[in-house]
């Protein structure tokens, strides 16, 4: 058994092993800081859980839109003709809340808010905030955890 713990003002991601061992990745969450208001562009707080896993088997690189492939595999000359993309590659752990008017249900729900840990290119910068809300992560990173973290494993988010 896993779980995750996220530490927005350290932006990073805790590993925790059932057996006590802890593997932290770096990761950047909302450039809006912390919030849990839907439209917000903010990293919501609190107790979460994976409630689905997206992209098993796809090459690393992979590009998703609305959660599907789009038969593409990020590379520098396709971001150069997409500057307006903000990525969602290799992998998404895509997190519901689990408190009632915190992070779920109404206009803070972080699910309909479709709040992810997911890849992003690797020249973006880890360990400073600079997403739209979601949890992003290198992709080698979110290769390694997606394979260890099954759904319904439980998401703390601090700060």
């Amino acid at each position: 058994m896993v779980s995750l713990r996220i530490h927005l003002p350290g932006q990073w991601l805790e590993l925790v092993h059932g057996d006590g061992r802890v593997t932290r990745y770096a990761v950047s969450t909302a450039a809006n800081g912390p919030g849990e208001e839907e439209g917000s562009g903010c990293t919501p707080r609190g107790r979460h859980y994976v409630r689905a896993r997206v992209g098993a088997g796809r090459p690393p690189g992979t590009v998703f839109v609305g959660r599907r492939p789009t038969g593409e595999i990020f590379s520098p000359e396709l971001a150069h003709a997409h500057p307006e993309r903000d990525w969602i590659l290799t992998r998404i752990l895509w997190l519901c809340g689990r408190e009632p008017g915190r992070n779920r249900l109404g206009k803070v729900d972080s699910f309909w808010r479709y709040i992810y840990i997911h890849g992003t290119p690797d020249g973006e910068p880890m360990g400073e905030p600079r997403s739209h809300g979601c949890i992003r992560m290198r992709n080698a990173d979110v290769l390694e955890l997606f394979d260890q973290v099954p759904p319904g494993t439980a998401v703390d988010i601090t700060g």
